[in-house]
């Protein structure tokens, strides 16, 4: 199974960077984790709505066929890590490929989120897009290392 964080946005600062590469590295074979970053669309001489219909366009094309698709949303589900390992779970027992889409300054197209297998709440306070992808990044991987036993989830 793969996974893959679709965000829009570019030239996270440093810490971002090296924060989402961190728990990608540490990701077992089974559940490689990429990113796959899509450029915002410029606002100049563009209304919101239409740069949204644009990134749209860019991350559909970003996502592999037949792939779950979990968008983030501060409105969405949220789940507690134990939670968030079951969905995994499920996920690596379908053999799935699983995207999760973050969204840019403006958020996300509707269609986006009526498209989603699963609307997926981080926090129900709104994060910056990079930190979004750090989190999401230690999530994978605390949620995984909870399957495989690993005594990195403590309770």
């Amino acid at each position: 199974m793969k996974l893959l964080v679709v965000a829009v946005g570019g030239r996270m600062p440093s810490w971002v960077n090296a924060g989402f590469e961190d728990y990608a590295r540490r990701m077992p074979r089974e559940a490689r984790v990429e990113l796959v970053e899509i450029r915002a669309q410029r606002r100049t001489g563009r209304s919101v709505e239409q740069a949204l219909r644009h990134e749209r366009d860019r991350i559909r094309a970003a996502l592999p066929g037949g792939c779950m698709r979990v968008v983030l949303d501060e409105g969405g589900q949220t789940l507690d890590t134990r939670g968030f390992a079951r969905f995994l779970s499920r996920c690596l027992g379908s053999g799935r490929d699983v995207a999760f889409v973050i969204g840019g300054a403006d958020g996300l197209h509707p269609d986006l989120k009526r498209e989603a297998d699963l609307l997926l709440a981080l926090s129900a306070m709104t994060l910056p897009h990079g930190l979004a992808r750090v989190v999401l990044a230690e999530q994978l991987y605390r949620s995984l290392a909870l399957l495989q036993g690993h005594p990195y989830h403590r309770e």
